[in-house]
């Protein structure tokens, strides 16, 4: 992936991590959230956010200190 593919999946990433957080908060208030549901949709926020760490060391440059 070049740079330009990076950046446009990085936002990709983040705007359904964020979708994510609204939707697990929603079933909470709500309290008629599922737990099955809750925590599938935390684990898939997980994944998420390694994906996105991954991504973003792709875009810093190796310094050698």
């Amino acid at each position: 992936m070049d740079e330009a593919q990076i950046i446009q999946r990085l936002g990709m990433l983040r705007t359904e991590h964020r979708d994510l957080d609204s939707a697990i908060d929603a079933l909470r208030l709500m309290g008629t959230g599922d737990q099955l549901q809750i925590a599938r949709m935390k684990k898939r926020k997980l994944a998420l956010r390694d994906e996105i760490t991954l991504l973003e060391d792709q875009l810093i440059p190796d310094i050698i200190a």
